[in-house]
Order: C-alpha cells, then structure tokens, then sequence
C-alpha cells in the first residue's frame, strides 16, 4: 500500500492569534514535527494551506507540495482532507496519512498503528481516553467521493465523515501525544 502524508495547515488560527503552523516549539515551527512524523511512513508529503500564508511559503521552502481547498468547498479541516485524497488519488496512492500541525508530539508509531487497524475500512483515527482525535487518521483515498458528497451540504463534523467509513478506532495510551496547541502559552 502506497502512502501519501498530509499536515493540515490551512486554518484560521483564530485562537492562537497568528498563524500557529509557524509558530516555534523546541527549537523548531510547530508544522516542522508532523512533516518530519510523515515522512518517516509516506512515500510523499503535501501540506493543506491557504493561499499566500506564512505555511505555504514554508512549505514551499521544503519542498514540499502545498494543497488548497478546492473552489466552493466549506472552510474546515475536511474540506482539506478532500484536497488530500485528490492529491493522493493522482499520484497513485491508496492511502492518506493525516496529521494536523498544531499536535507536534504525535507518536513515532502513528501510521503503522493506524494501518494495522485499517482492515476494510474506509479509515482509521486515533483515540485517547480523552476521546476521539480524528483528524490524527489514515484515509482510504476510495473515500473521496463520500467526502465530496458530504461536503456538498457544508462542512459536517470530522466524526460524521468517519462514522459514514465506517471507520476503525485505535486507542493510544498517551493523551499527552495527541495534545492541540491552540493558545500561544500551550
């Protein structure tokens, strides 16, 4: 099975108040730990971005393909992830491996433990005993057209989408890994 990696990098930021994907933590941008958790799985990594952010410049400076929601799509991280299995569904891959930029201390085992899980499911994403945390998941890119669909009637929680998957839930004993930094003091 081929994967593609894709850091989800285009939101509004709106609580951290700037863009928190290049934001630093330890020394490095916060979208800087998820490529790196990525590449170590993905045959390819892309970066879901709006046009003419701080994100897509840095993206562009590594090389990076960067993704932008398609024209008439709901703002929202799904709307991103349909970027990414259209990226991916052209590029030949089977699977795409998402992570969002603001968990940068996600596990080294992330994707493997996900893929395990898959089976015949559309997806699979992780969860802590602190709940779901869909949007750490690997994608079937077959699920695009389901994700088109859903799209079709605005943006439906991220969870409404893997329900319709069928997806497979992995728990994760560290909830710490999957913490969000959405304040600049997180």
């Amino acid at each position: 099975m081929k994967i593609g990696g894709l850091v989800l990098a285009g939101g509004l930021s709106s609580r951290f108040g700037s863009e928190k994907a290049v934001a630093g933590h330890k020394g490095r941008t916060m979208m800087a730990w998820p490529v790196d958790l990525l590449r170590l799985s993905c045959a390819e990594v892309a970066v879901s971005v709006k046009p003419g952010d701080a994100a897509e410049a840095l993206a562009a400076e590594w090389g990076l393909e960067r993704l932008f929601d398609a024209p008439g799509d709901p703002l929202g991280p799904l709307s991103g992830v349909k970027a990414g299995l259209a990226w991916a569904e052209g590029r030949g891959f089977d699977l795409v491996a998402v992570a969002p930029c603001d968990t940068p201390e996600l596990p080294s085992d992330l994707i493997a433990q996900l893929a395990e899980a898959l089976d015949d499911a559309g997806a699979a994403y992780a969860v802590t005993e602190q709940g779901p945390q869909p949007l750490c998941s690997l994608w079937r890119v077959s699920a695009l057209p389901v994700l088109a669909d859903l799209l079709q009637d605005g943006h439906p929680p991220v969870r409404v989408a893997l329900a319709r998957l069928n997806a497979a839930a992995v728990l994760f004993e560290d909830a710490a890994a999957f913490r969000n930094f959405n304040t600049p003091e997180d």
